[in-house]
């Protein structure tokens, strides 16, 4: 990452919930997961004639823990043609940006995507392969904006300890946790961004997350 020179728009939102808002349109459009609200597939339907209207250059989608039919394969997300790419602990490179995609979750109640805390999630990342500039995952690290409504942190470890000690990518964008929807701060060489769209009552309120580079 260090001596790279970039100058890319990126817009960044999360958790969907089947609300599909207007996007000024750009570069790069990352989307980290939770795209509808009932996880059928006439929401799919919608949320595929929403996205292929975009004007973005590169269109980056991770599934999350509710997006049960893309986890089961029923529903295909990539149209490269329109320039849609689904990343499952997979990359690609955009204009010399290296990206890399994750949906996995630490395990809690019964929804998809989910890996038990320690050795099971902890595979995923180990996975990430250094010198990703971009890392985009469902679920945020432990102990940056994750913090649900009763105040406990439910981010991941592993997470934390894979991009802050190995990956270090320049940006971390996530959801999954509402409450800290519309987040963004930088922490050492990383900027770190909860771009959930909705909060946690499900209402579509907080800001949509864009940056420059």
């Amino acid at each position: 990452m260090k001596g790279k020179s970039f100058k890319t728009s990126i817009t960044a939102i999360s958790d969907l919930h089947g609300h599909y808002p207007s996007l000024p349109g750009g570069d790069l459009l990352l989307i980290a997961g939770d795209l509808t609200a009932r996880d059928t597939l006439l929401e799919y339907i919608k949320f595929m004639d929403w996205l292929n209207g975009l004007s973005y250059r590169c269109k980056v989608v991770v599934a999350g823990n509710h997006d049960g039919q893309i986890e089961s394969e029923k529903i295909t997300i990539s149209n490269e043609a329109n320039n849609i790419y689904y990343l499952c602990d997979s990359g690609l490179e955009f204009e010399g940006l290296k990206i890399w995609g994750s949906p996995y979750t630490p395990t809690f109640e019964n929804w998809h995507f989910m890996r038990n805390r320690g050795v099971d999630i902890k595979k995923h990342w180990d996975i990430i392969p250094a010198g990703i500039d971009v890392l985009v995952t469902h679920g945020p690290p432990y102990g940056i904006f994750d913090n649900i409504e009763d105040g406990l942190r439910v981010g991941c470890e592993d997470l934390i300890q894979a991009v802050s000690e190995r990956v270090k990518p320049r940006i971390h964008c996530f959801g999954h946790i509402h409450e800290d929807g519309g987040s963004m701060k930088k922490i050492d060489e990383t900027i770190y961004i909860n771009c959930s769209y909705v909060d946690e009552r499900y209402r579509p309120v907080k800001s949509i997350m864009t940056i420059n580079i």
